[in-house]
């Protein structure tokens, strides 16, 4: 039985505790590098288990396909910013974009902890 398959008690705790360090990993690199490595821990964590098992696997690609998306979001809110007219949308598109990160990032933890999975709300697709 595939890990895909198990149920929350057949994933084993070291697995459960990657698979949240794979969600968790994104807001670990905002607050070092201020928002500009996001991606790299769920890369990182993707490449290291895409092999090995695939509920790790899918916990960080989910990660890294949500982060690229506030990736386009971060870069757009810069380019409101920068045209001054609209820098009351760049700053509300940043806002809602750190704040979608923290929490969708502590629920997809919380939920790997347990043994179940999350499905981002936003991503663009390109690691599975």
């Amino acid at each position: 039985m595939s890990s895909h398959d198990s149920s929350p008690r057949t994933i084993r705790p070291e697995v459960r505790t990657a698979a949240a360090l794979a969600h968790l990993s994104a807001i670990i690199a905002m607050v070092v590098s201020a928002g500009w490595l996001t991606f790299l821990g769920p890369l990182t964590m993707w490449v290291l288990y895409r092999d090995r098992n695939s509920y790790v696997r899918r916990a960080a690609a989910g990660s890294f396909n949500f982060n690229v998306w506030n990736w386009v979001i971060g870069i757009v809110g810069w380019i409101c910013v920068l045209s001054v007219v609209l820098m009351p949308v760049g700053l509300v598109l940043w806002a809602v974009s750190a704040m979608l990160t923290l929490w969708c990032h502590i629920h997809a933890a919380l939920r790997a902890f347990s043994g179940r999975s999350y499905r981002y709300p936003f991503e663009m697709k390109l690691l599975s």
